[in-house]
């Protein structure tokens, strides 16, 4: 294929996401749909997108090759089915289900289609995520000792769905990067749930617990540690990723937008223990993966046009630390070239299984339990 028609449901988040396909190279046409119709038509007039009323209206179009789908976590399963059954590739915002069952069916879907699925997962795409990746690959971090990631965040206020929510069910962000960094797949894990909220919080999923902790086995051995909260907890946001390695340690700053801290282990001294230093670190772009175009939206609203190269430089951050036009050219490029794209449904599924599975060790009081291989 040369060029991909592809529509976009969601315009709430999923609102950072039309501009970047309209400029990439590889896209032929835009189309927007969202449940407001008044926001959809401030897309259509701002941008120049086709008009959709309906899911259904898109899954109708056979000009539509790709749809991405940022639309509430309850649908994604029916909906990533729906998208892939009528023939066309799928995107869709995280997590990929919010039970196993889902997760084997959206899979048994993409498979019986042959067309791509994507789920797109910020954090596997961030300024962050490529140093430490960097690290890794160039032998500066060393061996990986253990890994950690944090996710917390209040969701007060929240549409409904969001109410009560199984912390794990949303812990990909805290999850993904551990499992990508370690090559290899989580295959058990125990969780605890911990604290109390307020009764009506519990009522939707029949779930207690404001904050659950994980402890994950890998298959190659490596083992990580991942801690969500969802609401009544006082803590500054933050999508952490922390990575200890045998020369250097790659963690996050205490909020989501300070500079991480890169600590080096030295040699020992006269006295016990070895030398160690650390010092926060700017985190560059790495813009120059992608086509041109769609380079300015990893730095948002810092970008500036009349200063192009060094704006580019900064990590300033667009849309989770410069990740969208990473996600969007993934997914476009993988249909373009036919091949799979990088996080498909077996890594989507892995981590996603790993957040569920969690929470049900959770509710069995931290008890064991195997995550199933798609």
């Amino acid at each position: 294929m040369s060029k991909i028609n592809v529509a976009l449901v969601g315009l709430g988040f999923g609102g950072c996401f039309p501009e970047i396909y309209k400029y990439h190279p590889d896209v032929n046409t835009v189309g927007v749909c969202d449940i407001d119709e008044k926001r959809t038509d401030t897309f259509v007039d701002r941008l120049g997108l086709k008009k959709y009323r309906s899911l259904d209206e898109i899954l109708e179009d056979k000009s539509i090759d790709a749809v991405h789908l940022v639309t509430p976590i309850p649908l994604h399963e029916e909906q990533s089915v729906r998208v892939l059954e009528a023939g066309k590739h799928c995107a869709c915002t995280v997590p990929m289900a919010t039970s196993l069952e889902g997760i084997r069916k959206i899979t048994e879907a993409k498979r019986k289609s042959g067309k791509n699925y994507m789920m797109m997962e910020t954090t596997l795409y961030t300024y962050q995520f490529f140093y430490v990746k960097q690290m890794i690959e160039s032998g500066e971090l060393g061996d990986i000792q253990f890994m950690r990631g944090s996710h917390y965040q209040d969701m007060s206020g929240w549409p409904s769905y969001w109410m009560g929510l199984p912390p794990m069910w949303y812990g990909t962000h805290a999850i993904g990067p551990m499992v990508a960094l370690s090559g290899s797949r989580i295959k058990r894990v125990i969780c605890f749930g911990s604290g109390k909220m307020e009764p009506w919080l519990s009522e939707q999923y029949k779930n207690p617990f404001p904050v659950e902790s994980a402890l994950f086995e890998f298959e190659n051995g490596m083992k990580g540690e991942a801690t969500r909260s969802l609401f009544e907890t006082a803590r500054m946001y933050q999508e952490g990723m922390f990575v200890y390695g045998s020369k250097k340690s790659f963690e996050w700053g205490f909020t989501d937008g300070d500079d991480p801290y890169i600590t080096t282990l030295g040699s020992l001294g006269e006295g016990r223990g070895k030398y160690t230093e650390y010092k926060k670190t700017e985190m560059p772009n790495f813009h120059l993966s992608l086509p041109e175009e769609i380079q300015r939206f990893t730095v948002g609203g810092n970008f500036d046009p009349l200063n192009p190269q060094d704006s580019l430089k900064k990590g300033s951050g667009g849309g989770h630390h410069g990740s969208h036009p990473h996600l969007v050219n993934e997914f476009v490029r993988s249909i373009i070239e036919e091949r799979k794209p990088w996080i498909d449904e077996k890594l989507g599924g892995n981590i996603t299984a790993a957040g569920v599975r969690a929470h049900e060790s959770a509710m069995r009081n931290g008890e064991q339990v195997i995550v199933p291989e798609f």
